[in-house]
Formats: structure tokens, C-alpha cells, sequence
């Protein structure tokens, strides 16, 4: 029966989709780290933001790839609910799961956009401060060049 194996993919998908999830809390807790790092390196944040970008890139395939199946067994499903009893409900803990994971993600981002905005503001004042210290020295090499170059005062004009 193709509903059945309809159903079957679907299920493994939302299993793969809690996998995912369960990876993108795991890459929020490291850049939770990383952030608090005040030797952070911008190659590793780089990179653990990149590998996030991929996880949540197949979250979507997932999620477009489920809508797409569910669509074409929604009838079946809801005409033969007894039939698929077991399976509907699998698929309801698994959503249960992820919609508890979805919404520790959303936490951890909102957490980690206040430390990324408390880290760069910091690199800012970093930034500002390497300017100013180079805006003074240049102001000092600058006066004492004009320094060397200061005409004689006292100049005796006899012979």
C-alpha cells in the first residue's frame, strides 16, 4: 500500500528533523561558549555558524518533503484513522518532541543574539580605543618631526 510507505517516510523524516534539532541546540551551547570566549577567534564562530546554516538548510528539505507527502495521504489518513492509529501517533509524539525543541532553539537564539550584540559592542569600544592610541601617537610623531625642524634663534649676523 503506498499510503503506508507515505506514512513511513514521514515519520522517519520527523525523526530526522528531532536529530537535526537536537544538533542545533548542541551548536547554541557551543557558541553560548564561544561568545563568552574573550579569545574568540571570528574562523570559529564562523565556522559553528556555518554548520548551522547546513542543519537548518536541511530542517527546511524536511519540512517542504513532509508537507509534500502529507499532502498526497491527508485523505487516507483521515478517512482510515483506525487503520493508521499507531502510526498517527507516533507522528504526534515526534511533532510533541519538536515543537519542545523548536522552542528551546528559539530560546537559545534569543540568548545568544544578546551576547553576539554585548560582544561586538565590546569589539567596538576595542576598536575605538587601538584608534584613538594610534590617532595619538601619530599626533605626537607628527610634532616631534616639526620639532627637528625648528629654525635657529639666536643667528649672528657679523662676520
Amino acid at each position: 500500500m503506498v499510503e503506508s510507505e507515505y506514512i513511513r517516510i514521514m515519520t522517519e523524516s520527523l525523526e530526522k528533523k528531532r536529530d537535526i534539532l537536537g544538533k542545533v541546540i548542541e551548536l547554541n551551547k557551543q557558541q553560548k561558549f564561544l561568545l563568552q570566549d574573550p579569545n574568540l577567534s571570528p574562523e570559529q564562530f564562523e565556522e559553528n555558524m556555518q554548520y548551522k546554516a547546513n542543519l537548518v538548510d536541511q530542517l527546511n528539505l524536511l519540512d517542504s518533503g513532509f508537507e509534500k507527502l502529507f499532502n498526497r495521504v491527508r485523505d487516507a489518513l483521515n478517512n482510515n484513522r483506525d487503520l493508521y492509529t499507531s502510526e498517527i501517533r507516533r507522528m504526534q509524539e515526534l511533532i510533541k518532541d519538536i515543537t519542545a525543541l523548536l522552542n528551546t532553539v528559539q530560546t537559545q537564539e534569543v540568548r545568544n543574539r544578546e551576547e553576539v550584540t554585548r560582544k561586538f559592542a565590546s569589539v567596538r569600544e576595542q576598536v575605538k580605543g587601538v584608534r584613538n592610541s594610534q590617532k595619538v601617537v601619530n599626533q605626537y610623531y607628527q610634532n616631534m618631526m616639526k620639532r627637528g625642524n625648528v629654525a635657529p634663534q639666536f643667528f649672528d649676523n657679523k662676520k
